[in-house]
Formats: structure tokens, sequence, C-alpha cells
């Protein structure tokens, strides 16, 4: 296998991934990704290894675009506790929201 087989520009990674060379880059600041300088310049280059697994992974997760477009299920409180809380309310994929903190 060649090296140039083997690494990935940012618009090949990008477009693979389908998100932003902006988003590539702050998968490397939360270190998610790892990037390789090419020269001297600020040129960046990916593992394909790397953005293959990370393309698997996504995979296995909703998309903030897919979780938006399920709705949310409102029960309105019994008119007793009219305080105007909201109760009873079902957030579809809650638990991925907060990520690993």
């Amino acid at each position: 296998m060649d090296v140039q087989d083997d690494f990935l520009t940012v618009k090949q990674a990008s477009a693979l991934l389908g998100v932003k060379p902006a988003t590539l880059y702050a998968y490397v600041s939360r270190g998610v990704l790892k990037s390789f300088r090419l020269g001297v310049g600020r040129q960046r280059l990916y593992r394909r290894a790397d953005i293959e697994a990370l393309m698997e992974i996504r995979a296995d997760h909703p998309s903030p675009q897919q979780v938006a477009e399920e709705p949310a299920v409102y029960q309105p409180a019994p008119a007793a506790n009219d305080d105007r809380t909201l109760r009873d309310v079902c957030l579809p994929n809650a638990e991925t929201w907060a990520g690993d903190h």
C-alpha cells in the first residue's frame, strides 16, 4: 500500500465524515482525532484508518439533526399544579447530549 493511500487531506477527510474542516480541527483539539503536519506549512494529514474508525463510531450514534427531528413528548401537569413548570417531558436521546464529562 502506498503512503499516499494511508493518509487523507483535510478536504478528503471532511468529505468522508460529512463534516466541515473546522469540525476536524475541533476533533483534533479535543483529542478525538490525531493529525499529522505535512512539511513546514500548515497543511495537515489524517490517517485513513483513524477516519474510518471515526466513521464507524459516528454511524452508531444519531446525528444532531436526527435528534432534533424527533419530537419531544409533552404531557401537561394537572391543573392543581399550575405553576407553569413542565413535567413528564420526554427528551429523545438526552443521554447522548451531555457527552462524556
